[in-house]
């Protein structure tokens, strides 16, 4: 662990920033992950690799064997990614915590760029950066913030409308973060949610477009399961209309986002059912979801669906095949 220096050459203050790393089923990632951060052109850092009770932990900890003399290692029962955050945040020696989940890596100027900006602008007190995708996606190579655009002021109406996409690997003032934490009821969205509140209890977010994070995607990602991600977006929409009264614009944005998100999940689980054969069920999601769309194209569908299923379930496999040997292409 690299410990904090009191003052620099010149007699300012250094900050010292706690690397938050939760891991569950990451132990073939790791290593290149502690290696990214050990190659990092500021110094002044302390790692805390939190254990989830992971189901690898046998493989994870022949992996962080010989980190241990420079990383905190803290196990306990899983809790989720919100509970080993809180965890980290708490053993955060650090005035500034980032965070970087166990698959990812960052480029050797991540620290140094996200320090340099905090210190500039002492209205944040967070920062998100731009990442480059990698691994099993579609996506691979493509920026993040092409993707997830951010534009203008990253306030709460801007991250509830997804004006704004704070991208998870942040930095932060540690005061700032602790005051809010991360839910533990949330086992996604755990971050979209913070946000939300962190903004709504006045703390300001900034970013920076530089490309400081290789952002991995995989099978085993929680986010690559559009159901689950959409139904958790959704509760964490609806918790956070108690921040606000029901006439704030927030609020009304809170409302709007979650009859698209509801909308999107309904058309994902009408998808999925037709995917199964189950026609009653693929009729009944997509008529709730066209029940928002009004779109001619599902009306269609449902109608298909409904008078001749035989029909709608081989465009549909037809589609879904094509879409795969494109996807393979790329």
């Amino acid at each position: 662990m690299n410990q904090r220096a009191e003052q620099n050459a010149v007699g300012a203050p250094i900050d010292l920033v706690s690397v938050l790393i939760p891991a569950y089923n990451v132990a073939a990632y790791i290593k290149e992950t502690l290696d990214s951060v050990f190659a990092q052109t500021y110094p002044h850092y302390q790692i805390v690799v939190i254990n989830d009770g992971s189901p690898d932990t046998p493989a994870l900890e022949e992996v962080l064997a010989p980190y241990l003399e420079r990383i905190t290692y803290i196990k306990q029962q899983n809790r989720g990614l919100s509970g080993a955050r809180n965890t980290g945040i708490r053993a955060a020696k650090g005035n500034l915590v980032a965070l970087l989940d166990g698959d990812d890596i960052w480029m050797p100027e991540y620290l140094e760029e996200q320090v340099k900006y905090l210190r500039e602008h002492p209205e944040y007190d967070l920062v998100y950066c731009n990442a480059r995708f990698f691994g099993d996606s579609i996506y691979d190579g493509m920026e993040y913030m092409k993707l997830c655009p951010s534009d203008g002021e990253a306030t709460s109406a801007a991250i509830i409308s997804r004006r704004c996409h704070v991208f998870v690997s942040v930095m932060a003032r540690k005061e700032a973060l602790a005051a809010i934490g991360f839910d533990e009821g949330l086992r996604s969205c755990e971050d979209f949610d913070c946000w939300i509140r962190f903004t709504a209890a006045g703390h300001r977010i900034g970013y920076q477009r530089g490309i400081l994070v290789l952002y991995r995607k995989h099978k085993a990602s929680l986010s690559a399961n559009p159901t689950w991600m959409a139904e958790h977006n959704i509760k964490v929409l609806s918790k956070s209309l108690s921040l606000w009264p029901p006439e704030a614009e927030e609020a009304r944005l809170l409302r709007e986002a979650r009859d698209i998100k509801t909308a999107e999940l309904e058309s994902t689980r009408g998808k999925v059912a037709l995917q199964k054969g189950e026609i009653d069920s693929s009729v009944l999601h997509l008529r709730a979801a066209n029940a928002f769309y009004r779109s001619a194209k599902m009306t269609a569908v449902i109608a298909v669906l409904s008078h001749a299923p035989w029909l709608a379930i081989s465009a549909f496999k037809l589609r879904t095949r094509l879409f795969r040997a494109y996807r393979d292409e790329l």
